[in-house]
């Protein structure tokens, strides 16, 4: 009887009778690449194929049936995506992504059976991953695998970090809403480009510093309260502050209100601004005057003001 060859593992199975002389040397063979199926550690090239097919060989030494892949070359230059595959069989490998990409956020390696989509393997990632023959899937996305906070879904404690409790959790998503229930220290300069909401005390122990927003110059000036507290604007002929955007109940802050090089400019005011007893108050009218507008938003279509004048020295 002829020898086959496991499925899987592509071992060879001696046929009865078969190599009546060389039997040692043939389990031998058997043993070693049991071994290499265990723990050998292979290197692949990638890079100049869009498609890397790993070796796969009937009773001799492969790329593909080595437990651990370390990739190497590099992505993003000839091909933005190259596809890395494994047989058609059932397997788990080990896996170091070691490519240099142009783009970490668009090239990509990906390891696939031919005919399925695949699993991107994060740029200088490792991980976990396995073939059921059709099929690739990520242990990492399940939390068993190496990733790093960066390249893996943490998820809830429940399902994906069995070893994390809920109240001693480091990460939380980003993706959705989320409560922190206890303090967090920040040791870097923390940039937020929306809106910030805060419903309870706040305790500054150091400056808070608001930037100068420069109006448009122009016969109604506008002022959008959305864009900051504290605004300028240099007056180049007679004037209306116009009603604000964005007031909201509550917000304060101050207007530069300055003449230009030829002065006499005068400032009028739209109806929502309210002053000290119904006096609307009269812009500085020598050039280069300084006056400043300060406000109190009463409502969205209420605000109290009071001009300081003539700032010099």
């Amino acid at each position: 009887m002829a020898s086959t060859y496991t499925t899987n593992l592509r071992l060879t199975k001696q046929g009865d009778g078969d190599n009546p002389n060389t039997w040692g040397e043939v389990l031998n063979n058997v043993i070693s690449l049991v071994d290499e199926a265990v723990a050998s550690y292979t290197t692949v090239s990638i890079g100049s194929a869009a498609t890397v097919t790993l070796t796969e060989n009937q009773g001799s030494q492969d790329q593909s049936r080595s437990a651990i892949l370390e990739f190497k070359g590099t992505v993003g230059g000839a091909n933005t995506s190259i596809f890395v595959l494994i047989p058609n069989t059932p397997k788990t490998y080990a896996i170091r992504n070691a490519v240099s990409a142009n783009t970490t956020a668009s090239d990509a390696v990906i390891l696939r059976v031919a005919g399925n989509t695949g699993v991107t393997i994060p740029v200088g990632g490792t991980g976990y991953f396995l073939t059921n023959g059709t099929s690739v899937f990520s242990l990492d996305s399940t939390g068993f695998g190496l990733g790093t906070a960066a390249t893996k879904n943490v998820g809830v404690c429940a399902t994906n970090l069995p070893d994390t409790s809920l109240a001693d959790i480091r990460y939380i998503p980003t993706s959705v809403s989320s409560t922190i229930v206890a303090e967090k220290t920040f040791t870097a300069s923390v940039i937020f480009t929306s809106a910030v909401r805060i419903e309870g005390n706040v305790c500054l122990s150091g400056a808070v510093k608001s930037h100068i927003t420069t109006l448009t110059d122009a016969a109604s000036i506008a002022v959008d309260f959305n864009d900051g507290n504290i605004f300028l604007v240099t007056l180049g002929g007679n004037r209306t502050l116009a009603a604000p955007s964005n007031a909201t109940g509550g917000q304060t802050g101050s207007i530069y209100v300055i003449q230009d090089g030829t002065g006499g400019r005068t400032l009028d005011y739209n109806s929502v601004y309210k002053f000290v007893s119904g006096v609307t108050p009269t812009a500085t009218s020598t050039t280069s005057a300084v006056d400043l507008l300060i406000y109190s938003a009463r409502s969205a279509t209420t605000i109290d003001a009071v001009m300081l004048k003539n700032f010099k020295r």
